[in-house]
């Protein structure tokens, strides 16, 4: 017997339990639910992981757990057994759909007296009228098929900047998704004629993309603007330059003003989410945060001896707060 290891038993519930998946309780909060998932997210993501092939999977997992329990609509689908952990939808009890082909015999034949009964011109009528479609000559019933939902989860720089992503379907179809830039957590793409088979003749459904944008190491977004972190050292923080800062369109150079402290908000302008259709360019905006770094004998000697022209006391602001 093959031995499975703690890591394979995770997985393997992960899949099952999207609870479990994020690690959080039956009942627990949105909150809650946003604060795991955010945390996984980033312990889990592939560019932190490097080397391992099953992160992108587990991330992947992950994010299919969060969109669906910050639904609130499509947990409450789960938590009634409606949906599996998937999004898909549960198999039902048979129902007077599958007599639509006609295989029910003579269940909807007019009986000896006529009266009450149903014929095939009646039932062609409301058969059509509920799925929209209608009798074909030779009495074989015509239906569009369904829409069908599917989750797709993109990296943070492929929904800002836009991306053409591969979706396997369960039938082993597979479509190419274009996501357009600027695409927001929740947008659904509807991929037309992708849905469900139609019955004798009818039009196929459509496919309904949702797109999950999974969180990125150190952007965020902020409508059409994009905010970061910038680390800096002491010594660009006194004396000021060009530093390298990172954007969703690659490097560029921003100039650090002399005596910047930490918090100081800098903006590159354009650099946030591109220009799009209706939309204008967004910006980048950087906070400052200045890193000292390992202990240093000099610097130490230095600030020890070190005399300031002005004496600035920095949590005046605070002592002065009753």
């Amino acid at each position: 017997m093959r031995k499975i290891g703690a890591e394979a038993v995770a997985e393997r519930e992960i899949v099952d339990d999207p609870y479990k998946t994020l690690g959080v309780a039956r009942d627990a909060s949105q909150d809650a639910i946003r604060k795991a998932y955010r945390k996984l997210a980033k312990q889990h993501h592939p560019d932190l992981n490097p080397g391992r092939p099953k992160a992108e999977d587990l991330f992947k997992q992950i994010a299919a757990a969060n969109a669906l329990l910050s639904d609130p609509e499509k947990r409450a689908q789960y938590d009634r057994g409606e949906i599996d952990a998937a999004g898909q939808e549960r198999a039902q009890r048979p129902s007077y759909r599958e007599h639509a082909d006609g295989t029910a015999g003579d269940r909807y034949s007019r009986g000896a007296g006529g009266q009450g009964s149903w014929d095939a011109d009646d039932l062609g009528d409301i058969f059509g009228s509920m799925f929209g479609g209608g009798r074909r000559p030779g009495g074989a019933f015509r239906s569009d098929g369904s829409d069908e939902r599917y989750v797709l989860t993109t990296d943070f720089l492929e929904a800002v900047n836009g991306a053409t992503r591969r979706l396997t379907l369960p039938d082993g179809r597979v479509l190419d998704v274009k996501i357009p830039p600027g695409a927001v957590e929740g947008l659904v793409m509807r991929l037309r004629g992708q849905g469900g088979p139609g019955r004798n003749g009818g039009k196929a459904g459509d496919a309904l993309i949702e797109i999950h944008v999974a969180p990125h190491p150190f952007f965020e977004r902020r409508g059409r603007d994009i905010t970061l972190t910038l680390p800096i050292s002491l010594s660009e923080a006194v004396l000021g330059g060009p530093v390298e800062v990172k954007t969703p369109r690659g490097p560029v150079k921003m100039q650090i003003p002399p005596g910047s402290d930490s918090g100081i908000e800098l903006r590159l302008r354009g650099r946030g989410v591109p220009q799009s259709a209706g939309h204008t360019a967004g910006d980048l905006y950087a906070t400052l945060r200045v890193m000292i770094g390992k202990p240093d004998d000099a610097l130490n000697d230095f600030v020890r001896d070190w005399k300031p022209h002005d004496v600035v006391n920095p949590r005046g602001k605070m002592e002065s707060v009753a």
